[in-house]
């Protein structure tokens, strides 16, 4: 991995990367003598755990490397030391004699933290994470002391852990379930998300909650032939936006999209990401992303995304540019990353900044209109279904302009106060923000799909004329 970087007479090279013990196994090549450090263990022989020389120091372990030819030194943790003005001068003064005589010092390090002085003396390089085959050739040797075969869906679930998690995930598969589950895996993987600390790992919802919407069930039942395996020469939709009115379905779908997909399910809220600090939130925005790049395969939930990045055109006079720098990463990320299905909603569409609307960002924008006479049927039978109640199907027709919640809301409430007295008291949003919602339908007509059922055409009433007797 670092033979040419050798060959040319770096010095100082930094690995970026949480597999320190990997590292140090994967490193040593053909010409140099490899050597670790760690301020417990001292100096040994890389990939041993023998003590070669108890130099507990960072100080002396850097001044030992002086008068060695052609020896490189894996220093794990050395970044912790940075601070101690002696430590950067052992390397500024060490660099040059490193160089003349074919040595080089090799930090591994979780997080690229190199002082000033330091930085142009470092070549920093990331340590990939096991691929495909290094994890089938783990599972390998796992399945084998059980009689068990590997599973090649498994794997594939397992990319983006490091060694050491992708062991402990395929060993815990072999206890819970005898065998290598993609399940099992997956949920272990939504340790990265939560040890994060950035985003939320939860539950896909069922689809046979979501009332109606027929045309973005099938929209995305239609694209989910991408993300089976054997199908990657099929283009992935990379991000779909919600339009509509409050309480119409759109964050219920986006849940059950994940269902759909057969996808994990994470939950990005770009107003948790800012801190005060100045750089730290833009910091936290790629650190997230980061995360859902080795997170693999998933839904990324964004729920009313105009409150997220509304504003950014003048963010600067009231953050100092913070949302915009956020804002200008994640459209970047959104057009490079493959991995990710981005599920977005949003109410007030007139609030989201037009780059965010342009064409070939979202693959399609929904607009979720006031469910039809037969959707609302359909979300009573699943609220009676839920919560145990028997309201006739028929009550539908006195449930014009009422969206998916408030018939929820209507069916909560007539287990306490009846169904007439509840009725009486609901007031739908159809009334209330009838202005708002006309000029929502207005917008979406010649610029959004409809996600909902057509109306049923109501049957022709004709006349029926008799002939008087003359």
């Amino acid at each position: 991995m670092i033979q040419d970087f050798l060959k040319a007479g770096y010095p100082a090279l930094c690995i970026l990367t949480q597999e320190s013990e990997r590292a140090e196994q994967s490193i040593p090549c053909e010409g140099w003598q490899f050597f670790a450090w760690d301020c417990i263990r001292g100096i040994r022989q890389a990939g041993k755990p023998n003590t070669v020389d108890e130099i507990q120091d960072p100080v002396e372990a850097i001044k030992w490397l002086n008068g060695r030819t052609d020896t490189v030194l894996i220093a794990h943790n050395l970044h912790l030391f940075m601070d101690i003005p002696e430590v950067i001068q052992s390397i500024q003064n060490g660099v040059v004699n490193w160089k003349a005589t074919g040595s080089c010092l090799i930090i591994i390090s979780a997080v690229i933290q190199i002082k000033p002085e330091l930085e142009k003396l470092f070549h920093v390089i990331d340590l990939p994470l096991p691929d495909e085959q290094a994890l089938l050739t783990l599972q390998n040797d796992l399945g084998k002391t059980v009689n068990v075969e590997p599973d090649i869906q498994s794997v594939k679930a397992a990319k983006g852990l490091t060694e050491f998690e992708a062991e402990t995930a395929f060993a815990l598969s072999l206890v819970r379930e005898g065998r290598f589950s993609t399940q099992v895996i997956s949920e272990t993987k939504g340790q990265m998300i939560r040890k994060s600390g950035l985003m939320e790992f939860w539950e896909p919802a069922n689809i046979e909650d979501v009332g109606g919407l027929e045309n973005l069930k099938r929209y995305i039942h239609n694209r989910a032939r991408a993300f089976l395996p054997g199908n990657e020469k099929l283009p992935r939709p990379k991000g779909l936006l919600l339009v509509g009115i409050p309480g119409g379905g759109k964050s219920l779908s986006c849940k059950a999209t994940a269902s759909i997909l057969r996808c994990p399910l994470i939950r990005l809220d770009i107003g948790a990401l800012k801190n005060s600090l100045v750089g730290e939130s833009e910091k936290r925005m790629r650190q997230a992303t980061k995360v859902i790049d080795a997170f693999g395969q998933c839904v990324v939930f964004l729920d009313e995304v105009e409150k997220m990045f509304s504003g950014t055109k003048s963010s600067g006079y009231t953050d100092a540019g913070t949302t915009q720098g956020m804002f200008s990463h994640f459209l970047t990320w959104m057009n490079e990353s493959n991995n990710a299905l981005v599920m977005a909603t949003a109410n007030a569409i007139s609030q989201l900044p037009p780059e965010f609307l342009r064409a070939g960002r979202f693959d399609s924008i929904f607009f979720v209109d006031l469910p039809t006479s037969s959707e609302r049927r359909e979300i009573l039978a699943i609220m009676n279904k839920r919560y145990g109640t028997d309201i006739p199907l028929e009550f539908v027709k006195n449930l014009d302009g009422y969206t998916g919640s408030e018939i929820e809301q209507l069916v909560k409430d007539s287990l306490f106060d009846g169904l007439e007295a509840s009725f009486e008291s609901l007031v739908p949003l159809s009334r209330t923000m009838k202005e708002e919602i006309e000029a929502l339908r207005s917008w979406a007509k010649n610029r959004a799909r409809l996600a909902n059922s057509p109306e049923e055409a109501k049957p022709e009433q004709r006349k029926v004329r008799t002939l008087k007797s003359r």
